[in-house]
């Protein structure tokens, strides 16, 4: 095969998404779609990625970051012209340029590949990525002749009332050869409807030339969807989320509902792991074998070990070791790392901790900026107290500490190995190794003061 490159057209702002962000950064399954066309496309063999950028340029290229080239369209004005741009890059190389859409999040790489093997087959100038439409309705006709032959496309507004009825529709994806494509850009004018020069335009100029035009029809016409509003998003939503279940569920996990679970595209899930229904998985989170996730748990940026149970909780940008239990209603927030066989209970908030393996904080408590050691139990209702208004203070646990329950922490602070607080207590100086640390006010009965308070 040839070199390739690429082109992402992603310099439109998307008024139709009647939004602050730029259409191509719309997420969808947690990754902006304009990162998801360029990571399918990373995944051929192609030798340069030139992205065309123009409304939040600046936002666009800190999201794609070093995985592109860039050119500015300053100017709207039209597909040509936004192609046109990476003229000063592509122009004088030979090969074969991929042109496809920044909101066309959900064409796959084996789509791509296809429409290469084709155009390359057919030893065409230009190949036209084609599907079969229900309702074609704001699509592009493809036209063909006796032959089969495509002999033109024309855009919606262009379109006859017989051209319309064509359901063979231009996804906005095509092969060229990339020196005939920038010689035929040239000759793009913008005598249309809109004002603007279609890059479809470059079709007719190279027939006129007598150079070969194919089209590679693919079967299935959602992954050719571009998304122009919310609604469209919401599709594309739907139609990536049961890509990827279908993805996991086929390489061994099991997901009870997957209508109500939503995973990203960038989360790795080991065998035999079971997913419950209304568990939402972010980002590059990785979790392990034989875990079992939910319900209604949410997960993001974070690292689950093998055989762990996450019930009904939060765990965010943290580290969850092998074996170990969350939940339920427990919340993992950002910097935690729990070892393994580890119980973390409910109603229980961990925060910029570390907790060693065989530890437990079973309940209703607060573990803040806290290095915890093993075999630690942290009684119901306990807390470190780190933070005085103004600074936050580190509490350090040692091995085999009893913390009592409704303990009060006041960090800084340290409890060294083996030692035992008794419940109820405020701890707010170091407690030394085996020692029995007591720090609570002395019981006093009143006898019969209850009914003189009573008689007042």
């Amino acid at each position: 095969m040839t070199n390739i490159y690429a082109v992402i057209l992603a310099a439109g702002q998307g008024t139709r998404m009647k939004s602050k962000l730029y259409k191509v950064l719309h997420p969808v399954c947690g990754k902006p779609m304009v990162e998801h066309v360029i990571d399918h496309i990373g995944m051929l063999d192609v030798q340069k990625i030139v992205t065309v950028v123009g409304h939040g340029a600046e936002l666009v290229k800190e999201t794609l970051g070093e995985k592109s080239e860039y050119v500015l369209q300053a100017e709207q004005l039209g597909t040509a012209h936004a192609v046109l741009q990476a003229k000063p890059i592509l122009s004088e190389l030979e090969g074969t340029t991929l042109v496809v859409c920044g909101d066309t999040p959900l064409i796959r790489p084996e789509t791509m590949q296809a429409l290469f093997a084709h155009h390359e087959k057919q030893q065409a100038k230009a190949t036209i990525l084609t599907a079969v439409a229900e309702n074609p309705t704001g699509y592009g006709r493809i036209l063909r002749d006796a032959q089969g032959q495509v002999s033109q496309i024309v855009e919606q507004k262009d379109a006859t009332s017989e051209q319309q009825l064509v359901q063979e529709i231009n996804t906005g994806t095509y092969c060229f050869d990339n020196q005939a494509l920038f010689a035929a850009l040239k000759q793009v004018n913008n005598d249309n409807a809109q004002g603007e020069y279609y890059l479809p335009d470059v079709i007719e100029i190279l027939q006129k030339q007598g150079e070969i035009v194919s089209a590679y029809v693919t079967d299935n016409f959602d992954e050719t969807l571009g998304v122009n509003d919310r609604f469209a998003l919401s599709q594309a939503e739907e139609f990536m989320r049961a890509r990827i279940n279908e993805r996991h569920m086929r390489n061994g996990v099991t997901i009870i509902n997957p209508a109500t679970t939503h995973i990203s595209a960038d989360a790795i899930i080991g065998s035999d792991s079971v997913i419950l229904p209304g568990v939402i998985i972010e980002g590059k989170t990785v979790i392990g074998e034989d875990c079992h996730i939910g319900p209604n748990s949410h997960i993001a940026e974070s690292t689950i070990g093998n055989g762990t149970s996450i019930h009904s909780s939060v765990v965010f940008n943290s580290r969850v070791g092998n074996e170990t239990s969350v939940g339920p209603f427990a919340h993992l927030r950002p910097e935690s790392s729990l070892g393994n066989h580890v119980k973390i209970g409910n109603f229980v908030e961990v925060k910029k901790s570390t907790l060693g393996d065989d530890t437990k904080v079973s309940h209703l408590s607060y573990i803040g900026d806290a290095e915890i050691g093993k075999n630690v139990n942290v009684g119901c209702g306990s807390i470190t107290v780190n933070y005085d208004g103004k600074n936050k203070f580190k509490t350090i646990i040692e091995d085999n500490v009893f913390v009592g329950c409704n303990s009060n922490l006041v960090a800084p602070v340290k409890l060294e190995k083996g030692s035992f607080i008794a419940a109820g207590s405020t701890i707010t100086k170091e407690v030394p190794e085996d020692a029995f640390a007591i720090a609570r006010a002395r019981q006093e009965n009143k006898l019969n003061y209850v009914s003189k308070l009573n008689s007042k």
